[in-house]
Protein backbone atom coordinates (compact mmCIF):
# COMPACT_ATOMS: atom_id res chain seq x y z
CA UNK A 1 0.00 0.00 0.00
CA UNK A 2 1.31 3.89 -0.62
CA UNK A 3 1.78 6.07 1.80
CA UNK A 4 -0.05 9.01 2.22
CA UNK A 5 1.18 12.54 1.54
CA UNK A 6 -0.03 15.54 4.44
CA UNK A 7 0.89 18.51 3.89
CA UNK A 8 0.77 21.51 6.49
CA UNK A 9 0.32 25.35 5.39
CA UNK A 10 0.14 28.59 6.73
CA UNK A 11 1.87 31.95 7.20
CA UNK A 12 4.78 32.55 9.01
CA UNK A 13 4.11 32.11 12.88
CA UNK A 14 0.85 29.89 12.53
CA UNK A 15 2.74 27.19 14.27
CA UNK A 16 3.70 25.02 11.14
CA UNK A 17 6.51 22.92 13.04
CA UNK A 18 4.34 22.00 16.09
CA UNK A 19 1.76 21.18 14.32
CA UNK A 20 3.90 18.98 11.49
CA UNK A 21 5.10 17.49 15.28
CA UNK A 22 1.43 16.91 16.60
CA UNK A 23 0.33 15.02 12.95
CA UNK A 24 2.96 12.94 13.39
CA UNK A 25 2.51 12.14 17.24
CA UNK A 26 -1.40 11.06 16.15
CA UNK A 27 -0.02 8.64 13.39
CA UNK A 28 2.21 7.06 15.76
CA UNK A 29 -0.92 6.85 17.95
CA UNK A 30 -3.36 5.03 15.80
CA UNK A 31 -0.41 2.83 14.72
CA UNK A 32 1.02 4.31 11.48
CA UNK A 33 4.75 4.12 11.93
CA UNK A 34 6.78 4.60 8.96
CA UNK A 35 6.41 8.46 8.83
CA UNK A 36 9.03 10.99 7.36
CA UNK A 37 9.03 15.02 7.68
CA UNK A 38 9.96 17.01 4.96
CA UNK A 39 10.03 20.97 4.53
CA UNK A 40 9.73 23.19 1.42
CA UNK A 41 12.03 24.68 0.17
CA UNK A 42 14.43 22.50 1.05
CA UNK A 43 15.09 18.53 2.48
CA UNK A 44 17.78 17.53 -0.01
CA UNK A 45 21.00 18.70 -0.46
CA UNK A 46 20.25 20.62 -3.89
CA UNK A 47 16.87 22.11 -1.94
CA UNK A 48 18.62 23.02 0.89
CA UNK A 49 21.09 25.12 -1.29
CA UNK A 50 18.03 26.34 -3.04
CA UNK A 51 16.70 27.69 0.34
CA UNK A 52 19.38 29.61 1.04
CA UNK A 53 19.64 31.49 -1.65
CA UNK A 54 15.50 32.02 -1.61
CA UNK A 55 16.06 33.31 1.95
CA UNK A 56 19.04 35.11 1.78
CA UNK A 57 19.85 36.02 -1.46
CA UNK A 58 23.52 36.45 -2.78
CA UNK A 59 25.50 39.73 -1.35
CA UNK A 60 23.52 42.56 -2.34
CA UNK A 61 21.86 41.47 -5.42
CA UNK A 62 17.94 41.97 -5.78
CA UNK A 63 16.10 38.47 -6.26
CA UNK A 64 13.39 39.30 -9.12
CA UNK A 65 9.65 37.69 -8.59
CA UNK A 66 10.46 34.92 -10.97
CA UNK A 67 13.36 34.31 -9.98
CA UNK A 68 12.46 33.52 -6.83
CA UNK A 69 9.31 31.42 -8.11
CA UNK A 70 11.72 28.93 -10.59
CA UNK A 71 13.93 28.35 -7.71
CA UNK A 72 10.94 27.30 -5.42
CA UNK A 73 9.64 24.81 -8.02
CA UNK A 74 13.50 23.94 -8.71
CA UNK A 75 13.98 23.17 -4.90
CA UNK A 76 10.13 21.70 -5.11
CA UNK A 77 11.21 19.22 -8.08
CA UNK A 78 14.01 18.05 -6.45
CA UNK A 79 11.97 17.26 -3.25
CA UNK A 80 9.45 15.47 -4.73
CA UNK A 81 11.09 13.09 -7.11
CA UNK A 82 14.42 12.40 -4.80
CA UNK A 83 12.83 11.57 -1.11
CA UNK A 84 8.37 12.27 -1.61
CA UNK A 85 7.34 9.44 -4.58
CA UNK A 86 10.40 6.78 -3.05
CA UNK A 87 8.74 7.38 0.11
CA UNK A 88 5.33 7.10 -0.66
CA UNK A 89 5.72 3.75 -2.96
CA UNK A 90 8.01 2.38 -0.30
CA UNK A 91 4.47 3.02 1.93
CA UNK A 92 6.08 5.47 4.06
CA UNK A 93 3.79 8.32 5.53
CA UNK A 94 5.58 11.80 4.51
CA UNK A 95 4.70 14.88 6.46
CA UNK A 96 5.72 18.13 4.42
CA UNK A 97 6.20 21.48 6.39
CA UNK A 98 5.06 23.66 2.94
CA UNK A 99 3.91 22.28 -0.52
CA UNK A 100 2.57 24.25 -3.87
CA UNK A 101 -0.08 26.16 -1.99
CA UNK A 102 2.81 28.12 -0.53
CA UNK A 103 3.74 29.47 -4.07
CA UNK A 104 0.00 29.82 -5.43
CA UNK A 105 -0.14 32.08 -1.66
CA UNK A 106 2.64 33.75 -1.59
CA UNK A 107 3.88 34.12 -5.02
CA UNK A 108 0.39 34.55 -6.70
CA UNK A 109 -0.93 36.14 -3.90
CA UNK A 110 1.71 38.24 -2.05
CA UNK A 111 4.13 38.85 -5.12
CA UNK A 112 0.97 39.09 -7.94
CA UNK A 113 2.68 36.88 -10.45
CA UNK A 114 -0.25 35.52 -12.67
CA UNK A 115 -2.65 32.57 -12.03
CA UNK A 116 -1.38 31.24 -16.01
CA UNK A 117 2.12 30.90 -15.15
CA UNK A 118 1.25 29.46 -11.68
CA UNK A 119 -0.56 26.91 -12.83
CA UNK A 120 1.85 26.11 -16.38
CA UNK A 121 4.23 25.75 -13.44
CA UNK A 122 2.29 23.37 -11.42
CA UNK A 123 0.97 21.06 -14.48
CA UNK A 124 4.32 20.63 -16.13
CA UNK A 125 6.71 20.29 -13.20
CA UNK A 126 4.03 18.61 -10.62
CA UNK A 127 1.17 16.95 -12.99
CA UNK A 128 -1.40 15.41 -11.15
CA UNK A 129 0.80 15.24 -7.98
CA UNK A 130 -0.91 16.47 -5.01
CA UNK A 131 -1.08 16.05 -1.36
CA UNK A 132 -3.54 13.34 0.39
CA UNK A 133 -4.57 16.00 2.87
CA UNK A 134 -3.49 19.63 3.81
CA UNK A 135 -4.17 21.29 7.16
CA UNK A 136 -3.83 25.08 6.29
CA UNK A 137 -3.22 27.01 9.69
CA UNK A 138 -5.39 30.16 9.36
CA UNK A 139 -3.92 33.20 11.48
CA UNK A 140 -3.99 36.67 10.98
CA UNK A 141 -1.04 38.20 9.60
CA UNK A 142 -0.63 40.56 12.72
CA UNK A 143 -0.34 37.93 15.37
CA UNK A 144 1.82 35.83 12.44
CA UNK A 145 4.33 38.39 12.00
CA UNK A 146 4.25 39.17 15.66
CA UNK A 147 4.90 35.18 17.00
CA UNK A 148 7.67 35.35 14.23
CA UNK A 149 9.50 38.21 14.52
CA UNK A 150 9.34 37.40 18.40
CA UNK A 151 11.27 34.00 17.72
CA UNK A 152 13.85 34.81 15.29
CA UNK A 153 15.59 37.81 13.40
CA UNK A 154 13.76 39.56 11.02
CA UNK A 155 17.54 40.48 9.15
CA UNK A 156 17.81 36.83 8.95
CA UNK A 157 15.20 35.76 6.23
CA UNK A 158 14.12 38.06 3.32
CA UNK A 159 10.63 37.44 3.53
CA UNK A 160 10.22 38.56 6.72
CA UNK A 161 11.20 42.21 5.56
CA UNK A 162 7.97 42.34 3.59
CA UNK A 163 5.41 44.38 4.09
CA UNK A 164 2.26 44.40 6.30
CA UNK A 165 0.43 44.48 3.08
CA UNK A 166 2.27 41.73 1.32
CA UNK A 167 0.88 39.70 3.95
CA UNK A 168 -2.38 40.45 3.62
CA UNK A 169 -2.77 39.73 0.27
CA UNK A 170 -0.73 36.24 0.70
CA UNK A 171 -3.27 35.80 3.87
CA UNK A 172 -6.61 36.49 1.83
CA UNK A 173 -5.37 34.60 -1.06
CA UNK A 174 -4.59 31.28 1.25
CA UNK A 175 -8.08 32.10 2.55
CA UNK A 176 -9.13 31.74 -0.98
CA UNK A 177 -7.95 29.11 -2.67
CA UNK A 178 -8.56 26.85 0.87
CA UNK A 179 -12.04 27.11 0.80
CA UNK A 180 -11.98 26.04 -3.24
CA UNK A 181 -10.19 22.56 -1.86
CA UNK A 182 -12.04 19.40 -0.05
CA UNK A 183 -8.75 18.16 0.65
CA UNK A 184 -7.75 21.25 2.93
CA UNK A 185 -8.70 21.71 6.26
CA UNK A 186 -8.68 25.02 7.88
CA UNK A 187 -7.72 24.88 11.44
CA UNK A 188 -8.02 28.18 13.59
CA UNK A 189 -4.19 29.13 14.58
CA UNK A 190 -5.24 31.99 16.31
CA UNK A 191 -6.26 30.64 19.02
CA UNK A 192 -3.53 28.93 21.96
CA UNK A 193 -1.08 25.84 20.58
CA UNK A 194 -2.69 23.34 22.82
CA UNK A 195 -6.21 24.31 21.21
CA UNK A 196 -4.77 24.21 17.54
CA UNK A 197 -2.75 20.27 18.19
CA UNK A 198 -6.55 19.26 19.63
CA UNK A 199 -8.18 20.39 16.83
CA UNK A 200 -5.16 18.74 14.33
CA UNK A 201 -5.48 15.41 16.39
CA UNK A 202 -9.10 15.69 16.19
CA UNK A 203 -9.69 16.71 12.52
CA UNK A 204 -6.85 13.97 11.50
CA UNK A 205 -8.48 10.87 13.26
CA UNK A 206 -11.95 12.02 11.56
CA UNK A 207 -9.69 11.87 8.68
CA UNK A 208 -8.39 8.71 9.07
CA UNK A 209 -11.69 7.16 9.22
CA UNK A 210 -12.55 7.94 6.07
CA UNK A 211 -9.22 6.20 4.73
CA UNK A 212 -9.24 2.35 4.00
CA UNK A 213 -6.06 2.47 5.96
CA UNK A 214 -7.51 1.61 9.33
CA UNK A 215 -10.19 1.31 11.40
CA UNK A 216 -11.07 4.02 14.80
CA UNK A 217 -13.21 3.72 17.45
Amino acid sequence: MNGKFIVIEGQKGAGKTSAVTQVIKTLKKYGIKDVIATREPGGTPLAEALRKLIKHGVNDESITDHAELLMLYAARAQLLEKVIKPALIRGTWVIGDRHDLSSQAYQGGGRGISTHLLQTLRNSILGNFSPDLTFYLDVLPKIGIMRSRERFDKGNDRIGTESTDFFDRTYKQYQTLAAKEDRIITIDANQSLVSVKVAIHDQLKKWLNTQQVLSLQ
